[in-house]
């Protein structure tokens, strides 16, 4: 029988080790580079957070009016919650595009005017109609319930789509006013308010005759009418007479029982939708009827989701409504801004 030397043993396993352990040593890394795994985790431990963009780099500080306290918060996250408090989540894009372009300009607007009006001390503009009403995210799920992550999903990227862009007028932020439902017109602005503003012109806004809100009627008692108006009405059919009309066709002027009273005095005075309105008497009722929701001066909100579902984009939407704006970035205006918080 052949007898093996123990120094071939020896080296026999020595050469088989040599050749064994970089095999075992590579092995595990080929398998986690083939499972994705190796550079699934070194790209999770060297993710950068995405820049910062223009709204999120600004706070906004919002009175919230009803827990009597000021809620600080980013930009893009205080126009998130303006646009889903103002216009429904359901509107096309663009739409929601134009809303967030408006809101943006607002804010930016308020920062640069000298007085706050209707908040305290620290507060930069409330979450009211006064300013532009806003809700927080946990608001929002409380009342979206189910449907809150589409609806957050589509309006933060309305938001982020307009990224840091306000509408202009000879280079400053516009007053981006707006309203639910014109009568197909919206109005002058000196025709609603006293002043004159170049970008707040009459314009026609068809779209608006498919909002839920065009045409409204209500009885009110004869009664409650002389009160409110501080008129006697006049016992017959013709309730009053129709002086002068807007150019957007609303009421202008009216004589009622010998006083004369503007189409918005009405309409405040009796919470009409609107000051375009034809009433009737009928027995001891004033029946009204109004066309349009809103005070009609600016952009049109259901006028902007009609043109966005025609295949009109943000911008197309902003230049009907506002004449002879620009969109410009408002990293200057920002800043000017910021400074003066």
């Amino acid at each position: 029988m052949l007898k093996i030397k123990p120094f071939f043993v020896l080296a026999a396993i020595l050469f088989f080790v040599t050749l064994l352990i970089p095999s075992l040593l590579v092995l595990p890394f080929m398998e986690e580079k083939a499972g994705g795994k190796l550079g699934s985790e070194l790209q999770s431990e060297t993710t950068v957070a995405a820049a910062p963009t223009a709204d999120s780099a600004v706070e906004v500080a919002v009175y919230r009016t009803a827990l009597s306290k000021t809620e600080k918060l980013p930009l893009d996250e205080y126009l998130i919650g303006v646009v889903a408090a103002e216009m429904p989540a359901e509107f096309e894009l663009e739409a929601l595009k134009a809303q967030a372009l408006s809101a943006r300009t607002y804010y930016v607007r308020q920062m640069l005017l000298p007085n706050k009006v209707g908040v305290p001390e620290g507060a930069q503009l409330n979450d009211t109609e006064i300013h532009q009403v806003f809700k927080n995210k946990q608001e929002l799920k409380k009342q979206w319930g189910v449907d809150y992550q589409w609806k957050i999903k589509k309006i933060t990227e309305a938001v982020k789509a307009t990224d840091g862009q306000v509408l202009t007028f000879d280079g400053e932020p516009i007053d981006a006013t707006f309203f639910s439902t014109s009568n197909g017109f919206t109005e002058n602005s000196e025709e609603y308010w006293s002043n004159s503003v170049p970008y707040l012109r009459s314009v026609e806004s068809p779209w608006d005759r498919n909002s839920p809100k065009f045409r409204r009627q209500i009885v009110m008692p004869v009664a409650e009418v002389e009160a409110k108006l501080g008129v006697k009405l006049p016992a017959s059919d013709t309730i009053g007479k129709v002086l002068s009309r807007t150019t957007g066709d609303r009421v202008a002027k009216m004589e009622i029982g010998g006083k004369i009273l503007t189409g918005k005095e009405i309409r405040d005075q009796l919470d009409l939708y609107s000051s375009d309105f034809s009433w009737e008497l009928k027995g001891d009722n004033v029946v009204i009827t109004t066309e349009g929701f809103g005070h009609g001066v600016g952009m049109s909100q259901y006028g902007a989701n009609g043109m966005a579902t025609e295949g009109k984009n943000y911008q197309d939407i902003v230049k009907h409504y506002y004449k002879g704006v620009e969109i410009l970035e408002a990293d200057r205006m920002l800043t000017k801004a910021t400074a003066k918080k």
